[in-house]
């Protein structure tokens, strides 16, 4: 039975009421009655095809791709509301959740390759074996490893690899070495969402998505499996991340899903988000089980900077350890969370996952974040920030 015409898209509150009433039945075209999964970009463009006059084409966003930031028209914004519908949806909600914890189309083809060399450099991100650990490198060096377009597929198939790898027990997550006048011949943990890739418009909504959906979600999640629950069964290793330098914004937010952080002693952690214009990821969902609701709302509101030495940074951070010895100190807990096996490790971490952050939990803030996000996103306030807190018109991509 054919939908109703949709309301005009400049009617935003009208549209998505009507995606409230009708995402249900759009996900279940698309995915033939959730038969297939299908991955959180794939299904705006199927939809899109589907329901030409509800979401973008292809066309419509290749000539909106090389606009700035300030002169898009908010075409994305549509794609926003029919995610952020379908996520409120418990049936369907959960099932985008589990097609976006499966491993990634590219990273079985790229997994034999890994087996067979032990390492494997996919440009954003890199991934290799060190003894029993699979150690994935964030690699921007140009932008202090910041996240962006050049990164997210890279880095997601690189977690997948490090997941999937038999060779191996346990993953390690840092930055590499950046090229940065300031910084040269440092490693830096991560600089969060690089700034001026997203005042040049070259950062798409889906961004946000694929990356909180994704990659982060396995972080936290492990790999699932098509045929049972994420809740029931994944495949799942521990993570130790390594903080060097800092970890700002979307690298701040990655450090809430591991389960021990080394953090060198003169590194730092901020979520300057609100500065920015934009929302903080999951770390509004998460940060507060570290620090508690105060200390959160603070980080997340008034840019408050936690130093991973402080009082504050050591109910976020494991252990703290002088810059030079990071090396010796991820050997060291390597060994020590290896030396008696890994057998329960996941059935430790769905049993403190379960209590701490149900899937069904997740889901319904990815459904705020989805359509608060896409507001943010186009929001004329992000820009106005972006030029005057990161002098943004005048850097160079």
């Amino acid at each position: 039975m054919p939908l109703p015409p949709p309301p005009p898209s400049s009617d935003r509150v009208a549209r998505e009421q009507y995606l409230r009433l009708h995402a249900i039945d759009i996900y279940d075209r698309v995915t033939e009655s959730r038969r297939q999964f299908v991955r959180v970009d794939e299904l705006c463009r199927r939809a899109a095809a589907a329901f030409p006059e509800l979401l973008p084409s292809d066309v419509a966003l290749a000539e909106e791709a090389p606009r700035l930031q300030k002169d898009k028209r908010g075409l994305e914004v549509d794609q926003g509301l029919l995610v952020s519908a379908v996520l409120a949806d418990p049936v369907a909600g959960t099932h985008l959740c589990h097609a976006m914890l499966l491993p990634h189309p590219h990273a079985r083809a790229r997994l034999a390759e890994f087996e067979r060399r032990g390492e494997l450099d996919l440009g954003g991100a890199r991934v290799q074996r060190e003894g029993r650990a699979a150690v994935v490198t964030m690699n921007n060096p140009r932008f202090l490893n910041a996240e962006d377009e050049s990164t997210l597929e890279p880095l997601e198939i690189a977690i997948d690899i490090a997941l999937l790898d038999r060779q191996t027990e346990i993953c390690v997550l840092r930055g590499g070495m950046v090229t940065h006048p300031r910084y040269a011949g440092r490693r830096l943990f991560g600089a969060g969402i690089n700034l001026t890739h997203l005042y040049q418009g070259k950062i798409r909504y889906l961004w946000y998505i694929l990356r909180d959906l994704g990659l982060v979600n396995k972080l936290y999640r492990g790999l699932a499996r098509p045929d049972v629950s994420p809740e029931v069964d994944c495949t799942e290793k521990l993570w130790i991340g390594a903080i060097e330098g800092f970890a700002i914004g979307g690298h701040c937010q990655t450090v809430l899903t591991l389960d021990y952080v080394l953090a060198a002693a003169d590194a730092y952690m901020t979520l300057p988000a609100r500065k920015e214009g934009i929302i903080p990821g999951a770390a509004n969902l998460r940060l507060n089980r570290f620090v508690g609701a105060r200390i959160a709302r603070q980080a997340v509101l008034a840019e408050r900077r936690i130093d991973c030495a402080s009082p504050e940074g050591r109910m976020i951070c494991d252990e703290i350890v002088p810059a030079p010895e990071m090396e010796a100190a991820i050997a060291r807990t390597v060994e020590r969370l290896t030396g008696s096996g890994v057998v329960s490790a996941c059935g430790n971490r769905r049993a403190f996952r379960i209590v701490e952050e149900p899937l069904d939990s997740f889901r319904r803030y990815m459904s705020v974040y989805a359509r608060e996000q896409a507001h943010c996103h186009f929001s004329p306030a992000l820009i106005a920030n972006l030029e005057r807190n990161w002098n943004a018109a005048s850097r160079r991509a």
